[in-house]
């Protein structure tokens, strides 16, 4: 995909940890939080509270057991197989490399037509204070012939989706 420029607000703070369920910010759209169960944490904006029929939704997913960038590879290579089988069609993966100040980060971008919807989800796998976090956004469109409202949205939003939540530092810290 081709990156397009995008006029980022990012928070100053530090980021709010993952048991307070604070609302979150992403592109300028607060996401309240919805649902938890165990390290899984659903965030949707005004409006969209019927988890049965959002359009736009970040999920927050905990890896208590991955605390190093190894680790981090391998649980999103496993995200990645969970995608595949459960029939998504992978659009794009990449990495950012590890330097000296942060492990690796990964990226997987996926498909999942479904008969009444179309799924576009924007996973980033990051450490965040030595424990694996993934930061998900997810886009529906409904409909039995999505397929191409799906396919102007990517065109139009997709690149800049992918970099906004690259660099987004509002993800939630794991908490303690």
């Amino acid at each position: 995909m081709k990156a397009i420029s995008l006029l980022l607000l990012l928070a100053c703070t530090a980021p709010a940890a993952l048991s307070d369920k604070s609302p979150l910010d992403f592109r300028g759209t607060e996401y309240l939080h919805r649902w938890s169960k165990d390290n899984q944490h659903e965030f949707t904006p005004a409006g969209q509270d019927d988890l049965e029929k959002w359009t736009d939704m970040i999920t927050i997913n905990r890896y208590p057991k991955v605390k190093t960038g190894e680790e981090l590879a391998e649980a999103a290579n496993a995200v990645l197989q969970n995608y595949e089988k459960a029939r998504g069609m992978v659009i794009r993966t990449d990495s950012v490399p590890r330097t000296e100040e942060a492990e690796a980060e990964h990226l997987i971008v996926v498909l999942f037509p479904r008969p009444e919807f179309i799924e576009a989800a924007f996973a980033r796998f990051k450490l965040i204070d030595g424990t694996g976090i993934s930061a998900v956004y997810s886009h529906r469109i409904y409909g039995k012939a999505a397929g191409d409202e799906m396919s102007a949205w990517l065109e139009a939003n997709g690149p800049a989706t992918e970099k906004a939540l690259m660099k987004w530092r509002g993800i939630p810290a794991p908490g303690r």
